[in-house]
């Protein structure tokens, strides 16, 4: 008797880059990740056998992010975000684009380190015009690290949060498709 086969299993990341611990952004993001995994899981069927979702609050490295040898909390960091086969980018919007820490936690990596890795920007502003220019700024650092951006980001006004579910609901429908394609394509 042959073994029925095993899937793979799917290892999320959030990364979010706040300066604040446990900011809005970082509770979006993590909210954003477990209702893409809600309905891209059954989609994906036997390919994949577990999920597993990690959180990383750069807030909570500090200083760390800028020490010349990584300390634990950032190799911890480094390898989850490296590691995931989806990876969830948070930022609020900060001088007209994403903010620094998460630009000195990116710029840690070695080039193309995120190649094959499935990013999603997640984006947290206080005006409509923010929206555009986070993205623009994020996705092409992503790109710059390897990671593949299959879908379109998910992006909301500060305003919207009171009602995240709603503004997350219509999102998650656009992009299950793409994201299970992508996935498909990283686990072939």
């Amino acid at each position: 008797m042959t073994a029925a086969p095993t899937g793979h299993t799917l290892r999320v990341t959030v990364l979010v880059g706040n300066p604040r611990p446990g900011s809005r952004t970082f509770t979006t993001a993590v909210r954003a990740a477990e209702a893409l995994v809600e309905r891209v899981r059954p989609e994906l069927g036997e390919a994949v056998s577990s999920v597993t979702v990690s959180a990383v609050d750069l807030a909570s490295l500090g200083g760390d992010l800028l020490a010349a040898e990584p300390t634990e909390g950032v190799a911890g960091a480094l390898a989850a975000t490296q590691g995931a086969d989806l990876l969830l980018v948070g930022s609020p919007a900060y001088k007209g684009t994403f903010t620094g820490v998460l630009k000195v936690f990116l710029d840690r990596l070695p080039h193309l380190a995120l190649g094959g890795v499935l990013a999603i920007p997640v984006l947290v502003a206080g005006a409509p015009h923010h929206l555009t220019s986070l993205d623009a700024g994020l996705g092409p650092v992503l790109t710059e690290v390897g990671a593949s951006l299959p879908v379109e980001a998910f992006a909301v006004l500060e305003g919207d949060l009171v009602a995240l579910d709603q503004v997350l609901d219509p999102w998650v429908r656009r992009v299950v498709p793409g994201v299970v394609e992508a996935i498909r394509a990283r686990l072939a």
